[in-house]
């Protein structure tokens, strides 16, 4: 199975260049992988530089690797960002992860009227973090040349704001139009919103609305909040052509 490892290593690189992994890369690569000198990895900086790389050394703390053929790719246009509700257990990060192997462009932690966990104080750095984690994580499954960033939380009214940069498509069950039926203007990113548990309050689907919103199902089945966006993404991946 081909491993993608990310490397914090400045750009732009060059064939023939070395390149050294730290951390939790070089421990997956040496212990868990259990790379040897002489074969051949992927690297790549998640911000859309890719390389395939042969192994120049393994130690306990660093693996360095000499790089092959080296590209750069551009990032999709439009891009679709995934609003995502904060949820219950592991739901929202189930719904994070399997989005970022589908090909989610950006992440926004999503504090709807009805989530049941909040993130406040504290809670909020270590959530960015960890929802970081999953993605970088998922990003490298995926062997995806760019890391979906993770915004701070954001409420309703806040998404409702991004209107004028986004083309917001809110997930609703009982919407009249289908999600397949959308299609996009311009290269504006677009925006999925899913709600959490308990859906969304009818005054949050009125505020998106106002905002310029468009509201779309998928189906006649009512998905979870940690199957919605993935199920979302690829209708969209078809849409858009990605697929």
């Amino acid at each position: 199975m081909a491993h993608l490892y990310v490397s914090a290593s400045p750009g732009p690189w060059l064939t023939g260049d070395i390149i050294t992994l730290t951390g939790d890369e070089a421990h997956h690569a040496a212990r868990v992988a259990r790379l040897t000198v002489g074969e051949t990895t992927a690297v790549g900086d998640g911000n859309g530089m890719m390389a395939q790389a042969t192994v120049a050394s393994v130690s306990g703390s660093e693996v360095t690797v000499t790089l092959g053929s080296v590209e750069h790719q551009g990032r999709p246009t439009p891009e679709i960002w995934l609003a995502q509700a904060l949820a219950k257990g592991d739901r929202d990060e189930r719904a994070i992860q399997a989005s970022t192997e589908l090909g989610i462009d950006r992440v926004i932690p999503y504090q709807a009227t009805r989530s049941v966990s909040t993130w406040k104080g504290d809670k909020v750095d270590k959530g960015v973090a960890r929802w970081t984690k999953i993605v970088t994580e998922a990003t490298k499954q995926a062997l995806r040349a760019y890391v979906p960033q993770v915004s701070e939380p954001q409420t309703t009214t806040e998404l409702g704001a991004r209107a004028s940069e986004c083309q917001i498509v809110v997930l609703d069950p009982l919407a009249t139009e289908t999600l397949s039926q959308f299609r996009p203007v311009g290269d504006r990113p677009i925006l999925l919103v899913v709600g959490p548990e308990g859906g969304l309050s009818p005054e949050e689907l009125s505020t998106l609305e106002k905002s310029g919103a468009t509201r779309r199902k998928l189906g006649e089945s009512v998905l979870r909040t940690s199957s919605a966006g993935p199920a979302a993404l690829a209708v969209l991946n078809v849409t858009l052509g990605r697929w």
